[in-house]
């Protein structure tokens, strides 16, 4: 077998993976009118069930924070039904599937949400790319910072969704801190530049994530969610001035929680921020690391041998390659994803790629 660290089994918790070949979140805009899941999301997530664990897309926890047209919700009986068939199909070819859940924050639009401004936790704008709406390519809006008295009902939201994605047959949920949507600007100080119990300090700034982890963690054991972020990543014209100093202190507040993982996305969509962040977060975060951004198998096999990460997520490779676990045991030649159809309705490019078997 090739890559073989690739296949010795994790304990996720209370879960057992097959494998260390995680189906990273990826975005696909396939949901039906009122963010509902359909039999096309069943098949994609069910044909790639032999994945070691797969993180289905983000998913708003709540009304009115759409980011994408037709991306899935959670906050609704019809959605929760929708993503039932998703899981029920999942493990019935024996997988095993998590939800992540999330709220767009100031990369929501007016347009996609009936006129609703986006929320921050400033007023400042994404500058460094436009949004797809009903009326096509967008400057994003400016933001409107919310006040501290709205926060619990945002952290309230994240719970019942937790409890929705229970209902819906997951075995666990992502929370979403990543890629400069809502928990994302509220730890980086790029987008967060409030004053108060939620702005200046690391404490402070990690102050709404945890607040819904620990919301979350009343509806789930706390090892059966996960939470991503994204130190480096300046997509969504997201930085931070110290973000070696910011994760690593956020890992020290993650240790006491037992959760499933951490999951640490290594490097920058645009290549602008460079620096060595699983290293520190490897040596403080004393729970299951799993990272992703542009892994090989092979790199991911050394890494996960010499220790440095416990499992890899990959994201790309997974769109056009739904055994991706067989092609890399055999060191198989992959499918190439057709980047034209990555958000386009309809299974081209979505349930379309050949297996190895085909």
């Amino acid at each position: 077998m090739k890559n073989p660290a690739l296949f010795e089994p994790l304990e996720l918790g209370s879960l057992t993976l097959p494998n260390r070949i995680l189906m990273a979140p990826l975005t696909r805009a396939r949901a039906d009118e009122g963010h509902v899941p359909n039999d096309m999301m069943a098949q994609h997530y069910s044909d790639r069930a032999s994945s070691g664990l797969l993180i289905a897309e983000a998913t708003m926890a709540m009304e009115g924070n759409c980011a994408f047209v037709s991306e899935p919700g959670i906050y609704n009986n019809d959605q929760v039904a929708g993503w039932k068939k998703v899981t029920d199909a999942v493990h019935e070819k024996g997988g095993r599937i998590f939800l992540q859940i999330w709220h767009g924050g100031r990369a929501c639009h007016s347009l996609l949400n009936n006129g609703r401004q986006p929320v921050a936790p400033s007023p400042i704008a994404i500058t460094n790319d436009e949004v797809h709406t009903p009326e096509g390519k967008k400057a994003y809006e400016v933001p409107r910072e919310l006040d501290d008295t709205e926060l619990p009902a945002i952290v309230e939201g994240f719970r019942k969704a937790a409890g929705n994605a229970k209902s819906a047959g997951f075995d666990g949920i992502e929370i979403h801190g990543a890629n400069g949507y809502l928990l994302d600007s509220f730890l980086r100080d790029s987008a967060n530049q409030r004053s108060g119990p939620y702005g200046g300090s690391f404490a402070n700034r990690s102050r709404l994530l945890l607040e819904v982890i620990d919301a979350v963690t009343t509806v789930w054991d706390s090892d059966r969610v996960g939470v991503r972020i994204s130190p480096l990543n300046s997509f969504n014209s997201m930085r931070d001035s110290d973000p070696v100093g910011l994760y690593t202190y956020l890992a020290e507040q993650l240790n006491g929680r037992k959760l499933a993982y951490l999951h640490l996305m290594r490097a920058d969509f645009l290549g602008e921020q460079k620096a060595d962040i699983v290293s520190p977060i490897r040596a403080t975060y004393e729970g299951t690391l799993i990272t992703n951004m542009g892994y090989s198998a092979q790199e991911a096999d050394q890494e996960i041998s010499a220790g440095h990460v416990d499992a890899v997520a990959f994201g790309t490779p997974y769109l056009a390659n739904p055994d991706l676990p067989e092609r890399f045991a055999k060191g198989a030649e992959l499918n190439e994803p057709n980047p034209e159809t990555f958000y386009s309705p309809g299974p081209t490019g979505y349930n379309d790629y050949p297996t190895l078997n085909e």
